[in-house]
């Protein structure tokens, strides 16, 4: 049997810590896996996750990148800090490049949509218990798309925007809407959230990118061609 933050061996089952925000699609996750694997826990936001994958030191942890609390890199990062031991695994609905690249930037070891079967979700645990990296067919060319783009080596990183980096996935679609003229409403419906939401994430990127008004923000997305 293998101790906890140590990966499994072939052979035994990976220990497995579910965080997604939706119980019914929790306890789906647990019967689609059956005994493939031991649960070891579950979580339905950011800091109660931290909390309970800090306790427990499960092989994989299977999240959605868009949690209330935030984005899922941001249980990502918390634990990689403390226990690079412990891998994860994104789980999610939304198969944009952005999300896909935010959670790999992160540290995520592999990202599959929800689409995917019980069987395939199994084996991609395994996988990524065992130290691979596993991707849905489609959102394995974000990631190519994305290293392709890097500089060759010995010309430098490549320059990222330590602002816009601070924002979860979903506070920046709902700033690029913003930059795009949408009202609240619009973005609530397109994003399919409500529209206190949407402005709850409007005060989250004036707070954290120190601006007071709408329009400000409109024009920091414009400076940064985010339209």
């Amino acid at each position: 049997m293998s101790t906890p933050g140590t990966p499994a061996p072939c052979g035994d089952r990976p220990r497995v810590f579910i965080v997604d925000d939706h119980a019914v699609f929790r306890s789906g996750v647990r019967s689609e896996l059956g005994d493939q694997v031991e649960v070891v826990g579950e979580a339905d936001d950011v800091e109660p996750a931290i909390a309970l994958i800090t306790g427990c030191l499960p092989d994989v942890v299977l999240l959605d990148v868009h949690l209330p609390g935030g984005g899922g890199q941001g249980v990502i990062t918390a634990i990689k800090a403390a226990h690079p031991q412990v891998r994860f695994l994104a789980l999610s609905a939304s198969d944009s490049p952005e999300d896909v690249i935010a959670v790999i930037r992160a540290g995520a070891r592999g990202y599959v949509t929800k689409t995917i079967s019980g069987t395939e979700l199994a084996e991609a645990v395994r996988r990524v218990a065992a130290g691979d990296a596993v991707f849905s067919p489609r959102l394995a060319g974000f990631v190519l798309d994305a290293f392709a783009a890097l500089p060759p080596a010995g010309q430098g990183r490549p320059s990222f925007d330590p602002e816009l980096d601070q924002l979860t996935p979903r506070e920046r679609q709902v700033l690029r809407l913003i930059a795009q003229g949408c009202t609240y409403k619009e973005i609530a419906r397109e994003l399919y959230i409500s529209g206190k939401t949407v402005e709850s994430h409007v005060s989250s990127v004036l707070r954290k990118l120190q601006l007071s008004t709408r329009h400000q923000l409109t024009r920091w997305a414009a400076e940064r061609r985010l339209t």
